[in-house]
C-alpha cells in the first residue's frame, strides 16, 4: 500500500518536470555553484552532496519530496541563473484530498504550483545581484554568495503563494531551492521557451 501511494504521487506530479517555462543558455562565463561540502547554506532542504534530501519537516508534519522542478530566467541580456527547487508534499494530504475530490484534481494543482514557481524564481532573479563580486576570494565564493543570495530571494518570493496554495487547497507543500544545481551568467542570457524532453 504505502508503495502504491508513493507511485500515485510521483505520478501525480509528473508534470512538474517542465515545471519553469524558461531555459538559459550556456555562455563561456557560466560557473556551476560550489558543490555542497565547500557551500554553506543554512536551509534545511540542502542535504550532503548532490542528492536531495527525501523528506522535509514543516510544522508538525514530514514532507515527501515528489517533484524535482528544472528552472532558469534572465534579469537581463547578461545575467541570469538556473537550477533545480524542491517540490515536497504531505502524502497524508494527498491521500484525504484524492479521496475527498478525485485525482483529477492534481492536474489543477500542477498549473498553480508551476505558475507561481516559475514568477518566484524571475522575482528572485531580479532581486539577486548577479554582477561579478570584486572582492570575493576566487570563483568558488562568488558563487557561493550568489547561490545564498538567489536561496534566500526564492525563499522570501515563493512564501506567500505556497501559503496561499495551502490555504485554497488544504495540501501541505514547500517548495525549496536546491542550492548544488545552480549555474549562473553573467555574460550573456538568453531566455526560450522550454520544451518537454520526449
Amino acid at each position: 500500500m504505502k508503495a502504491s501511494v508513493y507511485f500515485f504521487i510521483g505520478l501525480i506530479f509528473m508534470a512538474l518536470a517542465a515545471c519553469s517555462t524558461q531555459e538559459v543558455k550556456q555562455d563561456t562565463k557560466a560557473v556551476p555553484a560550489p558543490n555542497q561540502s565547500s557551500a554553506t547554506i543554512d536551509d534545511s532542504a540542502q542535504g550532503s552532496g548532490q542528492n536531495p534530501p527525501l523528506t522535509q519537516t514543516k510544522g508538525d508534519k514530514t514532507l515527501n519530496l515528489v517533484r524535482i522542478i528544472d528552472g532558469g530566467a534572465c534579469k537581463n541580456d547578461f545575467q541570469g541563473a538556473k537550477g533545480a527547487f524542491l517540490l515536497y508534499a504531505d502524502p497524508a494530504d494527498i491521500e484525504r484530498i484524492k479521496a475527498e475530490k478525485g485525482p483529477q484534481i492534481f492536474g489543477d494543482f500542477e498549473n498553480k504550483i508551476q505558475a507561481f514557481s516559475t514568477e518566484a524564481l524571475q522575482d528572485a532573479i531580479n532581486a539577486t545581484n548577479l554582477t561579478e563580486d570584486p572582492f570575493a576570494l576566487g570563483a568558488d565564493e562568488a558563487q557561493e554568495k550568489l547561490t545564498k543570495q538567489l536561496s534566500k530571494n526564492f525563499r522570501n518570493s515563493v512564501a506567500d503563494a505556497v501559503n496561499n496554495f495551502q490555504t485554497e487547497t488544504t495540501l501541505t507543500i514547500d517548495v525549496v531551492p536546491f542550492a548544488p544545481s545552480f549555474i549562473f551568467y553573467q555574460q550573456g542570457c538568453a531566455a526560450t521557451q522550454m520544451e518537454p524532453e520526449n
